[in-house]
């Protein structure tokens, strides 16, 4: 077979049922061209049932050409939903599938977190949602309704932005991409239906704004780890390396569109990729076949937890606002009026945070919810709690304490008994308040 052969063809086809998929089955990744005529999101191809599409074996040598930096391309991750092999792909390599289609664990936890420190992992987060918030106003819109600066941004670029209240309580984190017909957010999985609904009660009738929930429409990928970047120059991908932040670029990989940016939901480093449906089997078993090694949604949790990343329901919940969860790096005192901006700004005007979010390396397993303790007196409450590293008989937690009854190093009480250390982890320690003199 030509390693230029086409990666679909309808069900009818012969080959499509007479060849396996190899460990590599990228061909090449191409720049994304709009003049395209892309078959994964073909309504002719998608809503055709009897040509559903096929992934076809290629080359067994994966070869990633031709891919450079791109301006800003019109990029539409809007189609109709794709029948596609993910979850038998993964299954071949014995995970583990709730009833909801997530992948819980590969069976290899411990190794995939030692990883995180000494290799890269790959971890789907396809059921993360995803929102496609598209229009003439989408830029202020969302400048409108979250912390982030948005009008400061241009295609190709993205950050981290943080839905609140009025009162900025805490709602959830979205990861942003700014493309140029659109911009695509994740958010927890456990709030996009609510963060979609609420985003549509807030367009006015005057407003060229469009909410869309691609969740379904779209698969996620994560990449972590210090060999993150190793592995996507080795893709020919380098000119991704050492760029800013929520930067991203837009490929066609044998016809189908996937876009990978710099950084994700859980750090600065590593990358994370968004894509169609049909091309998520042969992404996945490619950066498998480049060394990723697979991580499962409860290795996930746990490293979410040893990272710091606060999470909707648990350290993101109505009783706490942006500047307690020291979410920083995602709001900007610049901008204009936006929704929370009058508390955020009375509470650093007036220096009124009485509590932050803290690491606690924990003596023993502790329910979240439980009491902290300082001198028989109660200074917060622990919010999270997973095991520790691998081989420690301790645990992990999050939790909020007061300002002045402990830091760094301290020693406080979980519940009745439970002894642990406040420490720092690292989502939060990078965090850095902002300043009025820039428009971060």
């Amino acid at each position: 077979m030509s390693s230029t052969t086409t990666l679909f063809a309808s069900s009818s086809s012969s080959s499509s049922s007479s060849h396996p998929l190899p460990p590599q089955l990228l061909n090449s990744w191409r720049p994304y061209s709009p003049n395209h005529q892309n078959a994964a999101f073909s309504s002719s191809h998608c809503n055709n049932r009897a040509t559903t599409l096929k992934l076809l074996s290629l080359s067994s040598k994966t070869t990633w050409k031709n891919c450079r930096t791109l301006a800003a391309l019109p990029f539409d991750l809007s189609p109709p939903p794709i029948d596609h092999d993910l979850l038998d792909t993964v299954a071949t390599e014995g995970a583990e599938v709730s009833e909801d289609g997530i992948v819980e664990t590969f069976g290899n936890d411990d190794e995939a977190l030692e990883a995180v420190h000494t290799g890269v992992v790959v971890v789907d987060l396809s059921h993360f949602g995803r929102i496609r918030v598209s229009g003439d106003d989408r830029i202020q819109f969302l400048h409108n309704q979250t912390t982030a600066n948005f009008e400061c941004l241009h295609d190709g670029q993205g950050c981290d932005t943080v839905f609140v209240t009025p009162t900025a309580r805490t709602i959830d984190i979205a990861h942003a991409w700014i493309m140029k017909n659109a911009v695509n957010l994740v958010v927890s999985p456990v709030t996009c239906q609510s963060i979609t609904e609420m985003l549509k009660k807030y367009i006015f009738f005057t407003d060229k704004v469009e909410i869309q929930d691609i969740t379904k429409q779209t698969c996620f990928f994560v990449l972590v780890g210090p060999k993150s970047n190793q592995l996507i120059e080795d893709l020919n991908l380098s000119g991704l390396v050492g760029q800013p932040y929520g930067t991203h670029q837009h490929f066609s990989v044998n016809g189908m569109p996937i876009t990978v940016g710099v950084g994700n939901v859980i750090s600065e480093e590593g990358f994370s990729l968004l894509m169609s449906p049909a091309a998520a089997g042969s992404v996945w078993k490619t950066l498998l076949s480049q060394g990723a090694i697979s991580m499962g949604s409860n290795a996930w949790e746990k490293l979410r937890v040893l990272q710091g990343r606060p999470a909707p329901q648990k350290e993101l919940t109505n009783e706490y606002n942006v500047l307690e969860a020291g979410l920083w790096n995602s709001i900007s005192l610049s901008k204009g009026c936006y929704k929370g901006q009058e508390t955020i700004s009375r509470l650093i005007t007036y220096d009124g945070v009485k509590q932050r979010l803290w690491g606690i390396s924990l003596s023993a397993a502790a329910e979240p919810g439980s009491p902290i303790m300082v001198g028989g007196k109660k200074v917060g409450k622990l919010t999270s709690c997973v095991p520790g590293k691998m081989g420690s008989q301790g645990h992990v937690g999050l939790g909020y304490i007061k300002r002045q009854a402990a830091s760094k190093g301290d020693t406080v009480i979980i519940g009745d008994s439970v002894t642990g250390t406040v420490i720092e982890v690292p989502y939060i320690a990078r965090q850095n308040p902002p300043s009025k003199s820039t428009n971060s």
